[in-house]
């Protein structure tokens, strides 16, 4: 059995693990590395990064069959599956040198090629190597979660690891699971020309502000999406290329494929924990503020903590605990600053409270200032005036933004940074932004928080008018 000593073991290499292993081995700190399957984790290789190259393809097609409105005559996209999966497989091929091997190695990371379980609290064995470490990271991500749906072992059924290996379109894609996963692979395969039920059994795009969501869901309808809410699902029959959903209603969605997007699972299982004194809740391992779980030399991050699943989520934990790891500072993680986004079109984007969240948190001090996109020149030049961004403001400084509109992933990126540094809406509203473009809607917004306290003042007014009268 072959021995190592270091200063920080991660498992893990996906985009937590390796923003730790980057940032630790540069600034000279010893470092291992585990990872027992591919380098990137879920995000590279069946996550962010294919779920995107596909929608890109579904927009290519779609944009085809929507010209006329620009004066290009329309065409019936020819759509060719395996061409657009090839086209995921070059985007990810692209990318995977950034998290390969060779490179963290050129780092001075001593990378494993195992899965790794505790033996004790300071030591992890990865086939036959035992690693002793100072501080260890635990960065395993997280896996698909199948529910125990009656029949649903004996039916062929994708989740978004599997789907990527699908060659042929699906004539008709029955997708158990109204989230972000479920609605953007929802509107990229209608658009490759797949017919596509979608099953929720409470309500899709259920943890953003529903008034946003609606915005979205109108339009995947129009595409010609069904979406099938408060359908639970009971039961799954059939075969290959022959599938039939029934909900608790008594309503039945037979299709070709099946795809189950109904959320994730932690990655812990065979970590074997217990040896570490580790403790563990229903969503992922057990953290504090600092990452930090129950066994103080051990840090969880990313999914594994079983908090926010969002890779961007993962590199901000990284910098959290390379700064207590590295040099015994303090520092904590929060959540109020966290942004996310749906890919579909249009986009769906959020960072902190939703209104709803926010008249329950703080009641009568809230103000909600809107501004719809209609109103943006760069939206009307583009054909994209579907959508609104709402801004929540307590004493003037903003508490969340929810946006739904023509990227409103972009867009989410100014508030995140307003709320992450405590921001007022006067230094958004001071903001020159050029014309025209779309992220003058987020100009506009402030505007909006400031036009009645400006136009419809009378104080405003009285003063404006005796200037005019006694200063020359």
């Amino acid at each position: 059995m072959k021995r190592i000593k270091t200063d920080i073991l991660i498992i893990g290499a996906g985009s937590g693990g390796l923003s730790v292993a980057a940032g630790a081995s540069q600034m000279g700190a010893k470092v291992v590395l585990l990872e027992g399957h591919k380098m990137g984790g879920d995000c590279l290789n069946y996550g962010c990064v294919p779920s995107k190259a596909l929608i890109a393809s579904g927009k290519a097609a779609h944009a085809q069959s929507r010209s006329a409105a620009y004066g290009v005559a329309e065409v019936a996209p020819q759509v060719d599956y395996a061409a657009a999966k090839d086209h995921v497989q070059d985007v990810i091929a692209q990318i995977e040198p950034v998290d390969s091997q060779e490179r963290f190695e050129s780092f001075g990371v001593e990378v494993i090629r195992e899965f790794g379980h505790f033996i004790s609290d300071t030591e992890v064995q990865a086939g036959d190597t035992v690693i002793t470490a100072r501080r260890i990271v635990i960065a395993t991500g997280s896996s698909p979660l199948v529910p125990p749906i009656d029949g649903i072992d004996t039916v062929p059924c994708l989740t978004n690891e599997s789907l990527w290996e699908l060659r042929e379109r699906p004539d008709h894609l029955l997708i158990i699971g109204g989230g972000p996963i479920g609605m953007e692979m929802a509107q990229a395969h209608v658009r490759l020309g797949s017919r596509v039920t979608v099953i929720e059994g409470d309500k899709a795009l259920g943890k953003d502000d529903r008034e946003m969501a609606e915005v979205v869901l109108k339009n995947l309808r129009a595409e010609g999406i069904e979406i099938a809410e408060d359908a639970l699902a009971s039961k799954i029959e059939g075969g290959e290329g022959a599938v039939t959903v029934h909900t608790k209603d008594g309503r039945g969605f037979s299709g070709s494929h099946l795809l189950v997007a109904v959320g994730r699972k932690t990655n812990t299982d065979t970590l074997n924990l217990e040896a570490a004194g580790i403790e563990t809740t229903k969503t992922g391992v057990k953290v504090d503020d600092a990452m930090k779980t129950t066994n103080r030399r051990v840090y969880a991050i990313g999914d594994a903590a079983g908090g926010l699943q969002f890779t961007h989520v993962a590199g901000y934990h990284a910098g959290v605990i390379i700064r207590s790891m590295l040099f015994g500072l303090p520092s904590k993680a929060k959540t109020s600053h966290i942004p996310w986004a749906t890919y579909t079109d249009p986009e769906l984007a959020q960072v902190g409270l939703t209104e709803a969240q926010a008249r329950t948190l703080h009641g009568d001090r809230l103000e909600v200032v809107r501004f719809h996109y209609e109103h943006n020149d760069r939206a009307i030049a583009e054909r994209k005036t579907t959508g609104l961004i709402k801004v929540m403001v307590v004493k003037g400084r903003p508490v969340g933004a929810s946006i739904a509109g023509h990227q409103a992933g972009e867009l989410i990126n100014l508030w995140a940074l307003v709320l992450a540094n405590n921001m007022k809406m006067s230094q958004v509203a001071a903001m020159v932004a050029p014309y025209p473009t779309i992220g003058e809607v987020n100009k506009r917004a402030a505007g909006a928080y400031f036009s009645p306290r400006l136009f419809e003042s009378d104080l405003v007014k009285r003063v404006v008018g005796l200037v005019q009268r006694f200063i020359p």
